[in-house]
């Protein structure tokens, strides 16, 4: 196993996803004190597991057709785009 590819990724998404719109959709079901924390937890593992294989089956199949060079350029671009789009809504709400 390549644990620094495995550390990469991990550290990655791990940081993508603290605070996101999924850990806070899980944290209110986990606030309803008549639902299994056990099953919360299995259900939104499930559902991360799933949309991760999804991402490295689309990620091999586009990589056959595109440069990993251009998608990471494209990544980048997205990334900053939507960085300055939260800075934007942030400024205008401010205001």
């Amino acid at each position: 196993m390549d644990w620094k590819t495995f550390v990469t990724v991990f550290g990655t998404v791990f940081l993508a996803e603290l605070g996101d719109k999924t850990q806070l959709a899980t944290l209110l079901f986990a606030s309803k004190a008549n639902m299994s924390l056990w099953l919360i937890f299995a259900a939104a593992a499930s559902a991360l597991v799933l949309a991760s294989a999804i991402g490295v089956a689309a990620g091999h199949l586009v990589s056959e057709y595109v440069s990993p060079k251009y998608l990471s350029y494209v990544a980048g671009v997205g990334f900053v785009v939507i960085g300055v789009w939260t800075l934007y809504q942030a400024a205008v709400r401010t205001a």
